[in-house]
């Protein structure tokens, strides 16, 4: 990604390669990538540089706009300080009517009970069969369903005992021990049918 510089302003940012105009001339798609990066400063062309520092994952934050600024003969993208998305339920009351709109808590429990259900869901025909035909269902599969939904429980109290979005994001990043990777909060276990 280049941008365009004049009277040391960027007027334009180019996103895909293409001709342009500077001045009286027109340039060909083919200087980006057959000039060198003086030649191209030389006409008021930049590659932009980017500068991640202050943006956060997503999935726990709420990023500023990007932002970009020429200094020092080069084109920086960065963002401003990130905001914690909201980890609680959020309450509102607006002309007498109430809503709420839910946290990121809630949001995980939900889809932790969604994969939950998946898990169970593989092994649901036994339960069926048990039911239906009163035949016993296999030791390892009634062990594996009771050991998923205590650690499902397990990690619903883990979620629900965060303190803050920091945590929550802390629960669920992965770090490599000995070659093993592994999140805090841990995983649901599978069982191979």
């Amino acid at each position: 990604m280049y941008a365009l510089v004049e009277n040391n302003e960027i007027t334009k940012l180019i996103t895909n390669p293409k001709s342009l105009v500077i001045g009286d001339v027109r340039y060909p798609a083919k200087i980006f990538s057959l000039w060198s990066a003086s030649e191209l400063n030389a006409i008021g062309i930049y590659e932009i540089v980017t500068d991640s520092t202050n943006k956060k994952d997503e999935k726990w934050y709420i990023n500023t706009n990007e932002s970009y600024t020429f200094a020092d003969n080069q084109v920086t993208r960065s963002w401003g300080t990130a905001t914690p998305k909201a980890h609680a339920d959020v309450t509102k009351t607006i002309d007498g009517v109430e809503s709420t709109t839910p946290g990121l808590k809630t949001n995980l429990i939900r889809d932790l009970k969604i994969t939950v259900a998946n898990e169970l869901a593989r092994t649901d025909w036994y339960i069926t069969r048990n039911t239906e035909k009163s035949t016993a269902i296999p030791s390892n599969i009634s062990t594996h369903r009771d050991a998923v939904r205590t650690k499902q429980a397990e990690m619903e109290i883990a979620i629900t005992n965060a303190s803050d979005t920091s945590a929550l994001e802390t629960l669920y990043t992965y770090t490599t021990t000995d070659g093993v990777q592994s999140r805090p909060l841990g995983e649901l276990p599978t069982l191979e049918i």
